[in-house]
């Protein structure tokens, strides 16, 4: 390789934005394609993993690639937007190198890869991974723990070896600014084993939300090589109505046995949940709305409505009910709207701006008809209250999108905004 030839390291391209001939952006880049080869020989990088805006992977060939630099990757010619499907002989840098444990060949000593580099031949379009940046693990004296250094691929070796036990801390460190949905996406694309090693090095609430947002299959996957211990901790720290439906998917032995070890307290309104049929208003609502007392004022319904943990479906309106304010509550007083809220003094008494006009929905209500209320009176979120008048929780319009839309919609490239190359979904496969 020349000098001057361009380098960059891989991690640095984790979601940077992929851009057409005409500068209209075709999504972001998720991961690298390399193939391993014998004799030492760095590897050869075959295309990259592009996540576009329908959130569908594609495979964009190095060939097409013009330029890599200043925080984008500008493409030329026709993309191909058929789905990504990683191939026998293929690797995923981001997804299956880093973290690996590999030998320094001099020394024999064992390092873990923090990051590769890839460079781009002199003359041609080909880019070879050229250099691995690792971390010493234990050393002599003379050297420090931890020490970073950067060195050339034939100076590493044990890339292909199977390594069970794989950590993920810089594959997380990479995707540390994603959404909760991203990294599910994420996720979902890795091998098992990949994926169960990531879960792993999550912290319990973390995992909670990606899990909130995978696939059922995926869901099951990594709750079944979870310690049951900490599966229960991470069922805890799910929203209710996800844990309810995750729960459901299991073997009732399996979900009594979870249960029974997450704390009472959290595992009440689980098994409340879990009693109702799944596709009415009571399987489908989450248990933990905003509840207030009469007597609280406006400043405090919005200081509630401030959290950020909330979702913005839930921090639309307040549910106004008589103690106890955890439901099942007291007596269902009304709802007020978060537009009522701003334009009442701070002073006011949620109790006196109550809208009492929409009637709430029984749990036996089933999901058509939970859909209509919602449509017909223009709400993102229906009180759900049983025969006694108490507030059970509310359905939001995500619960109901997620068992109106197909079992693959987090799949389907028919879902979210559609592509600037949309139209080129027939072009001939490049690979």
């Amino acid at each position: 390789m020349v000098a001057g030839a361009p380098r960059v390291f891989i991690s640095h391209l984790s979601g940077v934005a992929v851009f057409d001939p005409n500068g209209d952006q075709v999504g972001r880049l998720r991961d690298v394609v390399v193939m391993l080869r014998i004799g030492g020989r760095p590897p050869l990088v075959l295309g990259l993993v592009v996540e576009v805006v329908s959130r569908r992977r594609i495979f964009v060939p190095m060939t097409r690639v013009v330029g890599v630099e200043s925080g984008q990757v500008i493409t030329t010619g026709v993309v191909n937007l058929r789905r990504f499907e990683q191939r026998a002989a293929e690797t995923l840098v981001l997804g299956e190198l880093l973290d690996r444990r590999v030998r320094l060949t001099e020394t024999d000593e064992e390092v873990t890869v923090l990051d590769v580099s890839m460079a781009q031949l002199p003359a041609r379009r080909d880019w070879e991974i050229d250099k691995v940046f690792v971390r010493r693990g234990k050393g002599g004296a003379l050297r420090r723990r931890g020490e970073a250094l950067t060195v050339e691929w034939s100076q590493v070796t044990g890339f292909a070896a199977v390594e069970h036990g794989q950590g993920a801390a810089n594959l997380l460190a990479t995707f540390e600014q994603l959404r909760p949905a991203d990294l599910a996406n994420v996720l979902h694309h890795l091998s098992e084993k990949r994926r169960a090693e990531v879960a792993a090095a999550l912290d319990d609430d973390r995992l909670a939300d990606v899990l909130e947002e995978l696939p059922e299959d995926d869901q099951v996957e990594i709750l079944g090589k979870l310690a049951e211990e900490r599966a229960a901790d991470v069922l805890e720290a799910m929203d209710p109505d996800d844990a309810a439906d995750l729960l459901s998917e299991l073997p009732e032995a399996d979900k009594e046995r979870l249960l029974g070890l997450m704390e009472p307290g959290e595992a009440a309104p689980v098994r409340r949940l879990l009693s109702y049929e799944e596709r009415t208003a009571g399987g489908l609502m989450t248990t933990e709305p905003i509840v207030l007392r009469p007597d609280a004022t406006v400043a405090e319904a919005l200081a509630r409505v401030r959290n950020q943990d909330l979702s913005p479906a839930l921090a639309a309106q307040v549910y106004v009910c008589r103690p106890p304010d955890e439901t099942p509550t007291g007596k269902y007083l009304g709802v007020v709207h978060f537009q009522r809220l701003l334009r009442d003094p701070p002073f006011a008494l949620v109790g006196s701006l109550v809208d009492t006009d929409l009637r709430p929905l029984p749990p036996d209500t089933p999901l058509p008809a939970v859909t209509s209320y919602l449509a017909t009176y223009n709400m993102i979120a229906a009180p759900i209250v049983d025969e006694s008048g108490s507030l059970l929780g509310a359905v939001t319009v995500d619960d109901v999108l997620d068992h109106l839309l197909p079992d693959d919609w987090r799949e389907s490239a028919g879902h979210g905004g559609m592509s600037p190359v949309q139209d080129l979904e027939e072009a001939p496969d490049a690979r």
